[in-house]
């Protein structure tokens, strides 16, 4: 990082540097954006897989999400999850849904 920011003139420059490596242009997040979404809307759980593990990988696409400034309210986590379940979960998450 040292390498890329040596040459900067002022602290400010160093930021917009910083920032513009850390986190891309506005074009490179809108992508990040759309491709954390994507992997939102697509997500199911697998078979084999368990609840411990489904879960660690849909938070991480929630926090990817958040970072990337879109955020989903706590019923519509939940709904999602529901959804992303197998047909073995059905009586399970019709239960949670009541």
């Amino acid at each position: 990082m040292f390498s890329k920011i040596k040459n900067c003139p002022t602290s400010k420059d160093i930021w917009e540097k910083l920032t513009q490596i850390c986190e891309g242009s506005d074009e490179t997040k809108e992508n990040k954006l759309t491709v954390a979404q994507q992997k939102y809307e697509s997500i199911k759980m697998k078979d084999g897989e368990t609840m411990t593990e489904f879960d660690e990988r849909f938070s991480a696409i929630v926090i990817e999400l958040t970072s990337l400034g879109k955020e989903y309210s706590n019923r519509e986590l939940a709904l999602k999850v529901m959804r992303a379940l197998p047909k073995e979960w059905d009586v399970n998450t019709m239960a949670m849904r009541e």
